[in-house]
């Protein structure tokens, strides 16, 4: 059974020709739904969780400023969103989203979340669309609950994972892998456990060769009991924020091989959505609706 976290405050208004398309929230439970890939009984509804689970991976000063409103001009310009109350609480509903789909997957192999994949919200401020790091949450949520010790954070969104990086830069307990472009944002990367940058252009078989000698070494020289997947869409070749190459084929080969390397290794894998900006919303949609239709492929 695949449990999707969603919620219709996914979709949050922002200002006509704003850069990030909100309406992949909308558009991609429906197309799920339409083509019989997922059923009602698939999806789950998020809430508002206890703030002791965000806390254990943001500092308190940064979360209470952000739950008043209270991000001083400069930072709150840096998120890239206008900051108001909907849209704080649409960030911690993703968080719970992710940690509830932490506990569905340990059931059932893989869960996912519609939204998330916050991979540039820090340990103490937010930037470039992420204001709380969903992934971090439910890290430090299954640790918690010790449901959980080793974890894996897979992040294959074009960007790296800059905020991850910086929460988890301590923490062996928490391997965190970052494969990006090389050149793009941020443009002052972080230090991952494992980084690894690819260069302008890079495409399908390049980008699956790598990935396909690094993930399965790393499964065994760690041995993970959790894998967090950010699969991000904005490796698309399509993609206007991205740099790299990758086919809508290539990027669903990419998400085939993680996946049923988790399902190999008896790994639970939570996936968060993450990046995607293609000019045709159907590209975007059409390459995360990919990744869903592999996890009920693969794990039914």
């Amino acid at each position: 059974m695949l449990k999707i976290a969603y919620h219709p405050i996914y979709n949050h208004p922002l200002p006509e020709g704003h850069r990030f398309p909100m309406i992949k929230y909308e558009l991609l439970p429906k197309q799920l739904l339409y083509e019989g890939t997922c059923s009602d009984v698939n999806f789950f509804t998020p809430e508002i969780p206890n703030d002791k689970y965000i806390l254990a991976a943001h500092d308190a000063e940064y979360f209470y400023d952000l739950l008043n409103l209270k991000i001083p001009h400069k930072e709150a310009r840096k998120i890239g969103f206008p900051l108001d109350e909907n849209l704080v609480e649409r960030e911690r509903i993703i968080a719970d989203g992710t940690m509830k789909a932490c506990e569905y997957a340990l059931q059932y192999g893989v869960a996912m979340n519609i939204a998330g994949g916050t991979h540039h919200a820090y340990s103490n401020r937010g930037e470039a669309f992420c204001m709380l790091n969903d992934q971090a949450i439910g890290a430090r949520y299954l640790q918690s609950k010790k449901l959980a010790n080793r974890i894996l954070i897979v992040d294959l969104d074009v960007h790296q994972g800059n905020g991850t990086a910086e929460i988890f830069q301590n923490d062996t307990s928490v391997f965190t892998f970052s494969m990006h472009g090389a050149n793009n944002y941020p443009f002052k990367k972080e230090i991952s456990d494992l980084d690894i940058p690819l260069q302008k252009g890079t495409g399908d078989v390049q980008y699956l060769t790598i990935l396909k000698d690094i993930l399965p070494q790393l499964i065994e020289k760690h041995r993970p009991d959790f894998i967090f997947y950010l699969c991000g869409v904005d490796v698309l070749e399509t993609d206007k924020l991205g740099t790299l190459a990758l086919s809508l084929d290539g990027c669903k080969q990419r998400d085939e091989f993680v996946l049923k390397t988790c399902k190999a290794h008896g790994i639970p894998v939570q996936c968060s959505m993450g990046g995607g900006y293609s000019k045709d919303i159907k590209t975007i949609v059409e390459a995360h609706a990919n990744t869903f239709r592999l996890a009920v492929d693969i794990f039914s």
